[in-house]
């Protein structure tokens, strides 16, 4: 049996001698070289062509390189009662709530005014309010969103989270569902998106939710471009509704040198950095993984393909 690699992200051979130091013996494999396709037993991906999957008929398993799964569960043909698995690594929970209470951080204390200000070789002071005054919202409490929330509060800020479902975390306001968006964006004055991707958050950020946060507030989305309607937000910046924004994720990526997201005055971009994965954690989970599977066991990982997360 094998194991299939198709990637888009990093040296190929990272990943392969990763996987092959913690699965010794094993036939691992880099698409377009998969050989015997009834012999390919799991795989592991980034953005696959659509169908690939559908030529291995003893797959038992399909372990996303990243957080994320909406770019395993867009394919219209993917296998049915294959496992697919979302990459859990603390390494990467870590990075993405250092990203988060960075630009936090950043904008409530508004040093983003202070590169301005050194522009005009101005010295001038930027007032902020007190810690505990600033409402960040952070949408989406799975695991990185719980992480995220759970450390904004741990520092003083006044911290609320919305979810699909109910949940309740310490220290943090939790909201559910549609009726409760409207309230919870009306107390986010930095909103994080931490959503994942599914037909019913899509274009989520659009107008009507930008409209209903308060105005002057900032917006962080780390999750996928796919959230966000763009237009809408750069109309909303463009009235000075929302003071600015960080993306870090975009609907198209590489985000093309034509994008406005790139030149407009009050979006700050980085390139889908906020949380890197980390081939040599990476692929130990994914060894973990792949032992289970083989022993039968569930995966706590997999992912409920009607949620979509």
């Amino acid at each position: 049996m094998s194991i299939l690699f198709h990637i888009r992200i990093g040296p190929a051979d990272v990943w392969i001698d990763g996987l092959r130091a913690e699965m010794p013996g094993e036939d691992i494999r880099l698409w377009p070289d998969a050989g015997d396709p009834e012999a390919v037993e799991f795989a592991v991906t980034w953005r696959h062509p659509a169908g690939l999957f559908r030529q291995f008929p003893n797959l038992k398993g399909i372990f996303s390189i990243g957080a994320g799964v909406d770019h395993i569960l867009c394919d219209p043909d993917l296998p049915p009662g294959v496992p697919v698995i979302r990459l859990v690594d603390p390494v990467l929970d870590s990075d993405m709530t250092l990203h988060v209470v960075h630009r936090t951080i950043h904008y409530h204390r508004g040093y983003h005014r202070y590169l301005e200000l050194q522009q005009a070789a101005r010295w001038e002071k930027v007032p902020f309010p007190e810690t505990g005054e600033r409402g960040v919202g952070i949408m989406g409490l799975g695991r990185l969103g719980r992480r995220a929330a759970t450390t904004m509060a741990s520092l003083g800020f006044t911290v609320a989270g919305w979810s699909r479902t109910a949940k309740a975390i310490p220290g943090v306001a939790c909201f559910a569902g549609d009726e409760q968006l409207p309230a919870f964006l009306a107390r986010s004055q930095i909103l994080v998106c931490l959503l994942s991707l599914t037909p019913e958050t899509t274009n989520i950020v659009d107008s009507k939710a930008l409209m209903q946060l308060p105005q002057g507030a900032f917006f962080i989305n780390t999750a996928r471009g796919g959230h966000v309607v763009e237009a809408d937000l750069i109309a909303a910046l463009d009235s000075r509704h929302i003071e600015r924004a960080n993306l870090d994720v975009f609907a198209t990526e590489p985000l093309p040198p034509e994008s406005p997201l790139w030149r407009h005055p009050r979006i700050d971009v980085t390139p889908h950095v906020a949380a890197r994965v980390n081939p040599r954690s990476a692929c130990r989970i994914f060894a973990d993984g792949m032992h289970r599977l083989r022993a039968g066991q569930p995966h706590p990982d997999a992912v409920d393909r009607v949620r979509g997360y």
